[in-house]
């Protein structure tokens, strides 16, 4: 695998390529080029700013899936994780995150999701056409 340094200041490569899963069951979760620039604009244009705003850690959980990964954990085949255009967040109010940091620092993403019994927020940004749906699941 490759070694990648940090995306920015909060946000490492390692972070958005990571899956416990992928490495218990020897899958090499490696992004393409494609990939690469996907999660590069995710970071710089609503993961890191949305930490600045937030002034608190988010974690990720559960960033780039390569389509074996998706698969092997439920994720649908179309799912922006495989694109590299989605992160799982975790920060300590999720809620607080969405609805208050989120939209009022009005930064551009595609899905936010809240997990509320699943402990984390899914966010997503798109190259092009973002639609900016808010879902709680």
């Amino acid at each position: 695998m490759k070694v990648f340094n940090r995306i920015s200041r909060d946000f490492s490569w390692a972070e958005m390529i990571h899956s416990r899963t992928a490495e218990d069951r020897g899958i090499e979760n490696e992004p393409g080029e494609k990939e690469v620039v996907a999660m590069e604009e995710l970071v710089k244009r609503l993961l890191q700013p949305l930490r600045l705003a937030y002034g608190k850690p988010i974690r990720i959980s559960s960033g780039y899936r390569c389509p074996e990964l998706n698969k092997l954990v439920g994720g649908a085949p179309s799912s922006q994780h495989v694109k590299g255009e989605a992160a799982d967040c975790v920060a300590e109010d999720r809620a607080e995150v969405l609805l208050g940091v989120l939209l009022a620092a009005e930064l551009p993403f595609d899905r936010a999701i809240l997990y509320p019994k699943r402990n984390f927020l899914h966010l997503s940004l798109r190259a092009k056409r973002n639609r900016k749906q808010i879902l709680f699941r």
